[in-house]
Order: structure tokens, then C-alpha cells, then sequence
């Protein structure tokens, strides 16, 4: 084969050999999303049971990365029936008016080992502010990202009136959150 022809044959596969990609994933069974703050001194903790997550992301291609969270805030749960009720009033979450919260992260950060930070926008009750996800990555056939963020509920007007006090609920919330994955490929099989 001559060098002209040979170097026509492998432009000819590069291009159908798709780019690499950042890996496309999707939320599997297993997975958690949990705050916790204080009221009155006392700690307490909360989930949220029904939220979703998509993700795309190579540790070698963070350039590429996307993270995506929705989280309906009217399945909050504390275990306290009065509590729960009350996150769902005007005053914190007005559910009837916001029904949801949403993470976008397309900013990520190699932070050493397998730990990332991803940089995003926290959507709640109408306002966004930036979030940063701290988060370790668990490669494997269902790989798993484990991330903890700081959430400052005034920001978001999160707690009004009366609960705007700081010495009754803290601003800064910590949030939690286990979410087990399954690459996209696998959906529906």
C-alpha cells in the first residue's frame, strides 16, 4: 500500500471512531440524599427519598463532566410528622410554589486519590447560588459517588420570618448524599 493510500485508509477510521467521551450514568437503586442541621441545639437529620441524578464523567476528562440532581422537596422527611409538615409551609421550602430543587454541576476539580469537587448552581424556592459538591468516586460496573456539601439556607430564603433566628436553626445545612450508578447502556436491561 502506498504511503498516500495508507495515510487516506487510517483518516478514513478515524472518523468513524467516535471521540472519547465522558461516560453517561444514571441513578440506580441504593442511593441516598440526606441533610442535617440543628434546631434549638438539637440535631436532627432528613432525606429526601425521591430524588434523581444523572451524571457524565471521566476522571481523565473532567472538561466534559455534568452532573444533574432534581430533588422533589415535598417528600422531605425527618421523621417527625410536624417538622416535615413545616418544611413544606411558605416559610421553608413552599412546596405548593416550588416544587422541586435542581444541582448543575459542570465545573469539576481533581482533588487527589479519587476525590473531586464539582462546581455548581443550586436551584431552590427561585434562587441559585453556587454550590460546591465534595465528593470521592468509587469506579466499577456500578460505580458510586459519595459527596458531602454546605448549604446556606438563607441564601435560598430557606426559613423565613421568625426562622431566619440563627440561634434557633443554624444558616449552614450540611448535606449528604450516596448516589449508586449504572451507565446509561445498561438502562433496561
Amino acid at each position: 500500500m502506498t504511503r498516500p493510500a495508507l495515510a487516506l485508509l487510517l483518516a478514513t477510521l478515524a472518523t468513524l471512531v467516535p471521540a472519547a467521551q465522558a461516560a453517561d450514568y444514571v441513578q440506580a437503586p441504593g442511593s441516598t440524599l440526606t441533610f442535617a442541621t440543628k434546631y434549638q441545639g438539637e440535631v436532627f437529620t432528613g432525606r429526601f427519598p425521591a430524588f434523581t441524578t444523572r451524571l457524565s464523567f471521566d476522571p481523565a476528562r473532567l472538561q466534559g463532566a455534568r452532573l444533574d440532581v432534581v430533588i422533589p422537596l415535598a417528600g422531605a422527611a425527618t421523621g417527625n410528622d410536624e417538622r416535615d409538615s413545616t418544611l413544606k409551609d411558605a416559610d421553608f421550602f413552599n412546596v405548593a410554589k416550588f416544587p422541586q430543587a435542581r444541582f448543575v454541576a459542570t465545573r469539576f476539580r481533581a482533588l487527589g486519590g479519587n476525590r473531586y469537587a464539582a462546581d455548581g448552581q443550586l436551584t431552590l424556592r427561585g434562587v441559585s447560588r453556587p454550590v460546591t459538591l465534595g465528593f470521592t468516586w468509587t469506579p466499577g460496573a456500578a460505580p458510586v459517588l459519595t459527596g458531602r456539601a454546605t448549604v446556606k439556607r438563607l441564601d435560598f430564603g430557606v426559613g423565613a420570618g421568625d426562622w431566619a433566628d440563627t440561634s434557633l436553626i443554624p444558616n449552614e445545612v450540611a448535606v449528604s448524599t450516596k448516589v449508586v450508578f449504572r451507565p446509561v447502556a445498561a438502562v433496561g436491561r
